[in-house]
């Protein structure tokens, strides 16, 4: 089976602040969607940035065969959310942002603003495959892309610039111990028997400290000496799948000129075990071609397709 995760781009319908303007770029968007999904043949894709539950149904009509999906009733300001389409059945275990209960609110700006739950909500499910029960959770956490009062995305001055860089960060640290306490729930202390998959736009690489927060207890990953050598981490450890991309594909946005890989996928010891392969974008073909974005977002508004790739792996 195949698992993957993309940020679909602003997927509104036309004529909203966001999404395209009008009927024709919306229709060549979804074209460059559905021709990638119909490519990657997934048994399950998480989802990212879906403006309007009715802009997926378009999408998804726009599809060969039967699909099951589901959405997060938790967007944010600007409707995007997260879900999942499966070409299996499936159940709604979680549907959630608030933060662990240990976890004190985190500053948001400068007034002071405290924020005690993620922008987005995480959506966790379980599906029936052939190998077992297989748990997902999808999330979107808090972007690199700084933005200031007034809508502004350029800084007054530099000490504005690293205040709300630090609130960024701040948040995305948050969300991704919430992830983590999810993660925890689904693997109930059993990820060497459970299939479970945490995956979406971690806004960060992989080494970054909240990408690392999410791994769980340290060691054994992928092309460390420690991988082959069961230890007591195994049972509650996430692993990256990134080390299993080949090299010239690591990578599932360019920002700047500059290739990034921010959308992940982290799989169970069980699941870990069985990757086949991984990779980035259509199988076979890689990311090539996805456009370099800037650090203003209004001018891809009604650009085709996506400015990220999808990840994806291979299971037996």
């Amino acid at each position: 089976m195949l698992i993957g995760t993309w940020n679909l781009e602003n997927l509104y319908r036309p004529g909203g602040p966001f999404g395209p303007k009008d009927k024709a770029a919306y229709e060549t968007k979804l074209a460059a969607l559905a021709e990638v999904i119909a490519a990657l043949d997934p048994t399950l894709l998480g989802v990212q940035e879906v403006g309007e539950p009715e802009a997926l149904r378009d999408l998804v009509g726009m599809l060969d065969g039967d699909w099951h999906t589901a959405l997060s009733r938790h967007p944010d300001s600007r409707g995007i959310r997260v879900g999942f389409l499966s070409r299996a059945p499936f159940e709604v275990l979680h549907d959630t942002k608030g933060f662990p209960a240990k976890l004190r609110p985190v500053q948001a700006d400068d007034k002071g603003l405290l924020v005690s739950e993620a922008g987005r909500g995480f959506l966790a499910v379980e599906v029936a495959t052939q190998g077992g029960p297989l748990r997902a959770a999808v999330c979107h956490l808090k972007s690199k892309l700084l933005s200031y009062p007034g809508g502004r995305f350029q800084p007054r001055d530099e000490g504005e610039r690293a205040r709300f860089g630090a609130y960024a960060l701040f948040r995305r640290a948050a969300e991704a111990a919430s992830l983590r306490a999810l993660a925890d729930e689904l693997l109930d202390g059993d990820g060497r028997e459970r299939d479970v998959v945490v995956l979406g736009d971690l806004n960060d690489e992989v080494q970054a400290a909240t990408t690392q927060i999410l791994l769980g207890p340290p060691g054994s990953e992928l092309g460390t000496p420690g991988f082959d050598r069961p230890d007591g981490g195994d049972a509650a450890r996430l692993w990256n799948v990134a080390p299993k991309i080949p090299a010239e594909q690591r990578f599932s946005r360019v920002n700047s000129g500059r290739r990034e890989l921010i959308d992940h996928l982290l799989v169970s010891h069980r699941l870990v075990r069985r990757v086949t392969v991984a990779g980035t974008g259509v199988p076979g073909e890689g990311a090539a071609g996805l456009p370099s974005v800037g650090g203003d977002p209004v001018e891809r508004r009604g650009a085709a397709g996506s400015d990220h790739a999808p990840v994806w792996v291979r299971v037996d």
